[in-house]
């Protein structure tokens, strides 16, 4: 079956300010969060972080890693290796849908970041890209997850509102066909990864997320 690819060019470059202005920097708050942990990390496999931002500070951060970064969109890796041009000695791209391809690799990966690109996926693409991704890595590797979720109790029903919302508005501007959030937990618990790190903010609508590759 032929798997249909969501077109984010045209939002790429007002990403940013579209980001801001529903969210302020609650996002890049929790793409951030465990930011400080990985400066041990000295080869990260990145896949969908979209304009960069992340990629920079990380790269910044740690002089030591190089980076590679895969999008299916080109306009977002241009935006990527602009904000990145300080650090370009470190950094390679590759435009492709992390769905049907990899970037190949000389040498594992001890770190892979997936910020706000897991909850574009149905649940069997999901799970298929943790069991690609998992041979790819180097014993005891860290994989970085930010995501939308949707909290028990009394905000419950106001948060699956708004991700509702989120995957219409997504579905009319980039023809996202994903329509609810899929359950990465599971999917990376069944991989044999341990979370070793959890934060929720905004109240639980968001979570940041810090596993480990189980090499036992």
């Amino acid at each position: 079956m032929t798997r249909q690819l969501a077109d984010f060019d045209w939002i790429a470059r007002p990403y940013r300010v579209l980001e801001y202005l529903t969210l302020g920097r609650m996002l890049e708050r929790t793409r951030e969060y465990f930011l400080p942990l990985l400066r041990d990390s000295t080869h990260a496999l990145v896949i969908g972080d979209g304009d960069g931002r992340f990629l920079a500070k990380l790269l910044h951060a740690n002089p030591r890693l190089r980076a590679t970064a895969t999008d299916s969109s080109a306009t977002m890796l241009e935006l990527l290796c602009r904000r990145c041009n300080p650090f370009a000695g470190r950094l390679q791209t590759q435009q492709s849908d992390a769905r049907l391809t990899l970037p190949h690799t000389d040498r594992p990966y001890d770190l892979v970041v997936t910020h706000f690109f897991l909850d574009c996926l149905k649940q069997d693409e999901l799970l298929d890209l943790v069991q690609r991704v998992k041979p790819l890595l180097a014993p005891c590797a860290l994989w970085v997850v930010s995501d939308f979720r949707i909290p028990a109790g009394s905000l419950y029903l106001p948060a699956w509102l708004y991700v509702r919302g989120l995957y219409l508005c997504f579905r009319i501007l980039t023809g996202l066909r994903t329509t609810r959030l899929p359950d990465h937990a599971s999917a990376m618990r069944d991989a044999g990864f341990v979370c070793i790190g959890r934060k929720y903010l905004l109240a639980g609508l968001l979570a940041a997320e810090i596993w480990q590759n189980d090499a036992a």
